[in-house]
Parts: structure tokens; C-alpha cells; sequence
């Protein structure tokens, strides 16, 4: 394996999981509303789910995928409603600086959910299983890359909006950040959702 696949492996996972995209839009919204240290489980949750999607995909589901594409639409679908659902939970939250219940805080299992129906991980890991699976060891380190640097990358987002706080001190300003957060969720992902349905 040669220095420019492991340089072409790292370059397309940072592009990928560093990129604004629902995960890390949740990410540095909780790092703000919730702080870093609760917001790591989400974090933790969305990267092995990922993960274990690039597995997947890489190991067997891209043949489904190929043979039959609808199968990539119907997830495409629920993901994106399910992330207008998410976008409009967000956008709505009362957040106020002194009150940070267990109920704001996303869980391990919904970072890992949210990958599973995320379209853009779905996209990632077929265009990385695409490029990187000539043979089963090229696949295993390009597996280990993403990890590594899908962990890094979403986890910055949850740091960057935890010291985001000193900016967003007051519950207008936190309130207003929520009500964009959760509007680059939604218009961006309808706007996904309905050229989709068109172009089916």
C-alpha cells in the first residue's frame, strides 16, 4: 500500500467527517447547550455507528446497493425526515443557560441511529468502499483511518461549541443559535429531500 492511497484515505475522511452535516450540526449544538463532557456520548455513538456502517457497506452491503439502488433512495427518505424531525427539535428547544435537563442531552444510541439514516455517511461510505476496497487490507486501514479521524472531527465540533459558550452568554443568544442550528438542518435537508423524490 503506498503513502499517496494512506495521504488519498486521510484526505477524504477529514473532508468527509469534518464537513458541516447533521451529526456535527448536533454535535456543536449539544457542545453548547450541554458542555463537551455531555455531549461525548453522542459523540461516541454517532462514530462506531458509522463505523460499523463502513463495515457493513464495505464487507458485503454495496452489492445490495448496487443490485438494487432503490434501497439507497428509501434510506435516503426516512433519513432525511427523520433529520427535519431532529432540526425542528432543536430549532424549537426553550434552552436556558441555568437549566440543562437529561432530556436535552442526545444519547449514545441516537448518535449512533442518526448515522444508520444519515444520507451524507450513506454517500461517504459508498464512495469510500468504492475507492478503497481492492483488497481486504487496504479496506481495514482505510476503516481505521476513517475511525480515527471521524472520532477527531465530530469531537471537535462538541469542543468548539462548548467554548462556544463564552460568546453565546445569555438565552437569547442561545435560543437564536438553536433556531439556526436547527433551520441549517431542515431547509438544506428538504431542499435534499424533494430533488430526491423529483428524481426518482
Amino acid at each position: 500500500m503506498t503513502t499517496s492511497t494512506i495521504i488519498s484515505m486521510m484526505s477524504l475522511s477529514l473532508a468527509m467527517s469534518i464537513s458541516p452535516g447533521p451529526v456535527n450540526m448536533i454535535s456543536i449544538t449539544s457542545g453548547i447547550n450541554n458542555g463537551f463532557r455531555k455531549t461525548f456520548s453522542f459523540v461516541s455513538g454517532a462514530t462506531i455507528g458509522f463505523t460499523i456502517l463502513l463495515i457493513c457497506v464495505g464487507f458485503g452491503l454495496i452489492t445490495i446497493i448496487d443490485t438494487y439502488p432503490i434501497f439507497l433512495n428509501i434510506i435516503s427518505i426516512l433519513g432525511s425526515l427523520f433529520i427535519i424531525y431532529l432540526g425542528y427539535k432543536i430549532a424549537t428547544s426553550n434552552s436556558k443557560l441555568e437549566l440543562n435537563t437529561e432530556q436535552k442531552i442526545p444519547k449514545f444510541y441516537e448518535g449512533f441511529l442518526l448515522q444508520w439514516l444519515n444520507p451524507k455517511a450513506w454517500i461517504a461510505c459508498v464512495a469510500g468502499t468504492s475507492l478503497f476496497s481492492h483488497s481486504i487490507p487496504e479496506l481495514v486501514t482505510f476503516i481505521i483511518i476513517y475511525f480515527l479521524i471521524c472520532y477527531i472531527s465530530i469531537a471537535s465540533w462538541a469542543l468548539f461549541g462548548h467554548h462556544a459558550t463564552k460568546i453565546l452568554n445569555n438565552n437569547f443568544k442561545l435560543k437564536l443559535f438553536n433556531l439556526i442550528m436547527g433551520s441549517l438542518l431542515i431547509f438544506p435537508t428538504m431542499y435534499f429531500l424533494l430533488d430526491l423524490i423529483v428524481n426518482i
